[in-house]
């Protein structure tokens, strides 16, 4: 069995056939059966050039006369460019044209190929790369774009770091102004509004990552997810002392899940200065809760100081007990009588006369723990 494929390209000039493949099958066995991925990567790298070559005479044709005067302007030379798509990186012929005359020009002559390829990356090629090279490694989403596609073999871990570096850059640019709060309207403007959907749910919290040069530094990631009852979950990331937008990107992402001024928004943290900062001021409705697992991690982590303090055992038991009334207060609800109990802590320690580095590490952490 034969198949010959063929390209017909339709235009105001009439049909042009050109043949893309050609397909034998000798043989009925398994792996014979339908197109292999060899066959498919020629046969999708062949249209793809045929297509764009098509494309581009077309429009070089329809920008060769002057705007102003319609004479046909003079050609001065021309070069290869080369386009990366998905299906291949093409070289194309680039004109360079001269101006025309009837117009004053600052230069003598221009490429008009440059209004219709900007980029020499496709779009769909930066978002796959982009997609592949921040979920896998770079190097691993190079392979897989090489083994699934008839990208080109010169695709490589750099070229991917690259182009996903370049759409980042092109994506922060894009983003608006940091501000304090983005709380648009008034109380009047958010009752006109529609219906707002179902409560938006944000988890927000922080870690510590090592440094990869300096093993003994630390700096600190955010991370989160913002899910919605009837839609995808979102999530998002960023360097707490690198990014300088982080309210601005929460929320930008808030408003992609369609979040309104009079729907109500719960985040879900463990308090801490840096994460409640990023939470304030972004929906008049939002609900601040603390994580119950986090507030018991931080009480365990100052028992933990507690039982290291160079005291008495029966101070040490008191300041036990006290940890575990905070606990008890927190869990019924009664926060007044948390903070008090936290004051009485801290009148300990200020006048118990205790110190060494297990008490300056426990004011550390009340001192946390209360704001």
């Amino acid at each position: 069995m034969k198949l010959l494929i063929h390209l017909v390209a339709e235009s105001e000039l009439g049909q042009h056939v050109q043949e893309i493949a050609c397909l034998e099958r000798k043989e009925h066995r398994l792996e014979n059966v339908g197109l292999t991925l060899r066959e498919a990567k020629k046969l999708l790298g062949e249209i793809q050039l045929r297509m764009v070559e098509q494309q581009v005479e077309e429009y070089l044709e329809t920008q060769r006369s002057c705007p102003h005067c319609g004479r046909a302007r003079g050609l001065k030379g021309s070069h290869t460019v080369t386009f990366q798509t998905l299906f291949g990186n093409l070289e194309l012929r680039s004109p360079r044209w001269n101006h025309c005359g009837c117009q004053p020009n600052h230069a003598k002559t221009f490429s008009p190929l440059l209004g219709l390829l900007d980029e020499h990356v496709s779009p769909e090629r930066l978002y796959l790369e982009t997609k592949w090279g921040s979920l896998i490694s770079f190097e691993l989403a190079a392979d897989l774009l090489k083994d699934t596609l008839p990208i080109a073999e010169t695709v490589n871990a750099a070229g991917v770091r690259n182009h996903l570096h370049r759409v980042a850059e092109r994506s922060e640019a894009a983003l608006g102004d940091e501000r304090v709060s983005f709380i648009e309207g008034c109380p009047r403007e958010w009752a006109a509004l529609p219906r707002p959907e179902p409560p938006l749910t944000v988890g927000i919290d922080g870690c510590y990552v090592r440094q990869w040069e300096d093993k003994k530094a630390h700096f600190e990631v955010i991370v989160g997810k913002s899910m919605a009852e009837d839609g995808p979950s979102r999530c998002f990331g960023f360097v707490q002392t690198y990014d300088e937008k982080p309210k601005r990107r929460l929320f930008e992402l808030l408003k992609r899940q369609g979040m309104q001024m009079n729907q109500r928004v719960m985040f879900f943290s463990d308090g801490g200065t840096d994460i409640r900062e990023v939470q304030l001021y972004l929906n008049p409705e939002a609900e601040h809760y603390l994580d119950w697992f986090h507030i018991t991690m931080r009480l365990t982590v100052m028992g933990q100081y507690a039982k290291g303090l160079d005291t008495t055992q029966e101070r040490r038991q008191e300041i036990l007990k006290s940890l575990e009334s905070v606990k008890h207060y927190l869990w019924h609800g009664n926060v007044v009588r948390a903070r008090d109990k936290l004051e009485d802590l801290h009148g300990i320690l200020d006048h118990g006369g205790i110190a060494g580095e297990s008490s300056q590490k426990l004011r550390k952490a009340l001192d946390e723990f209360d704001k």
